[in-house]
């Protein structure tokens, strides 16, 4: 008997079919005696349907309003879900974000959790209700529904699960555990048995989409003893913990992102403080950059290379342009047919010749770097994306086969 905090993505619940599955797996549960919180997101493409009514509304709709309406695709799975494992005979009561304790900042679109009160779910557990709770909102100090932005039910569920000091909490998705790589592009990928919080942040953020890198963050700081498993398969999972034994793995995974846009400001004066003009300017208009790349200077000039996401690239080359005549700069180029491959391990800090592995499969496979970032357990190289899937195959083939 315990607390079991359990998270069910958005394919996992997004017919009646799956509705019922999901509540089989949550009531198989409870009858085993445990006190059970379920957060659920949306179902199916609801979030993109509720974005696209906004857009017929117009093309800037109030942030506030627009968290009002995000929020209700989860409350709509909540109630559907409650009413699921009502039909099958448990006592069940659904809560929305502010009901459940969830109090944010007021960054609407992407608020941060400052305190869940988890009042309210404890005194239902206390009349041995099982409680599907909303997952993705929460309330701010203003009153107002409050989204907490991308990942968000995964955080949602970290978060409720240090607040009880939960037992377990186990992230449910459409795949059975966390993997070497992405098995629809790489197909020997490798399903892992448990993975470090660290190996695991890494690959969160730098494009594996098991896990949102706010809640990998948050569980290894409240010490959340987190799985992820699959909702549609009965099977072990992987375990995301503190420290793993693995002999003789150099890395955990190989990951890609494509969400990032490369941008060079060419022929710059050499001349110090450049690089501070750059990316305190981009810094105050909350940019983040990722990879950074300096040249050699020569003949008294130089060029900067950086990343960005897509989202942020517009801004990024306005800012830059701006920049041009003061830096003395020949132009600004922008890329956005490029990708960031990366490979994981905490194996790589003891085993040197990782990187030079790293980039003879990358050449073996006539694929040119652009951009080399590391870190003690990573590797990222930017490439062109048309080169992407290939790269990761070549890859977990040089480590992995």
């Amino acid at each position: 008997m315990g607390i079991v905090v359990q998270k069910f993505g958005g394919t996992s619940v997004k017919n009646t079919e799956r509705l019922f599955n999901v509540a089989r797996i949550v009531t198989e549960t409870y009858a085993k005696g445990n006190d059970v919180a379920v957060v659920v997101s949306a179902q199916g493409d609801t979030t993109d349907e509720l974005i696209e009514k906004a857009k017929e509304i117009g093309d800037h709709p109030s942030p506030r309003e627009m968290d009002a309406l995000m929020a209700t695709g989860e409350q709509m799975s909540a109630a559907l879900l409650a009413m699921a494992i009502g039909q099958l005979g448990y006592p069940v009561k659904s809560l929305t974000g502010w009901q459940a304790g969830f109090e944010t900042d007021s960054t609407y679109g992407n608020s941060r959790i400052r305190r869940v009160n988890v009042e309210r779910i404890e005194h239902e557990f206390g009349k041995h209700n099982i409680v599907v709770v909303t997952g993705f909102q929460g309330i701010n100090r203003y009153d107002d529904i409050t989204t907490l932005g991308r990942g968000g039910s995964d955080t949602s569920a970290v978060a409720l699960a240090a607040a009880l000091k939960a037992d377990r909490c186990q992230i449910f998705t459409d795949v059975d555990g966390v993997y070497t790589a992405d098995p629809r592009l790489v197909k020997k990928a490798q399903k892992l048995d448990a993975i470090t919080y660290d190996e695991m942040l890494e690959l969160a953020s730098l494009g594996a989409q098991v896990l949102h890198n706010r809640s990998v963050e948050m569980a290894k700081k409240y010490s959340v003893n987190l799985e992820v498993l699959s909702s549609l398969e009965k099977k072990p999972g992987t375990q995301i913990k503190e420290v793993v034994k693995v002999e003789k793995m150099l890395i955990r995974g190989v990951a890609r992102d494509n969400d990032v846009v490369r941008i060079s400001i060419v022929g710059i004066a050499d001349q110090p403080g450049i690089a501070y003009q750059v990316f305190s300017l981009l810094a105050s208009k909350k940019i983040n950059v990722d990879i950074i790349l300096q040249s050699i200077g020569r003949d008294g000039t130089k060029d900067i290379s950086f990343t960005v996401s897509r989202g942020n690239m517009e801004q990024a080359m306005e800012l830059t342009e701006e920049l041009k005549e003061s830096l003395g700069a020949q132009r600004v180029v922008c890329d956005d047919q490029v990708s960031k491959v990366s490979v994981v391990g905490a194996g790589m800090v003891a085993n040197p010749g990782v990187a030079a592995k790293v980039f003879g499969a990358l050449a073996d496979a006539n694929i040119n770097i652009q951009m080399i970032a590391t870190s003690e357990i990573k590797i990222s190289v930017i490439i062109a994306l048309q080169d992407s899937e290939k790269a990761m195959n070549a890859i977990h083939d040089a480590f992995f086969d």
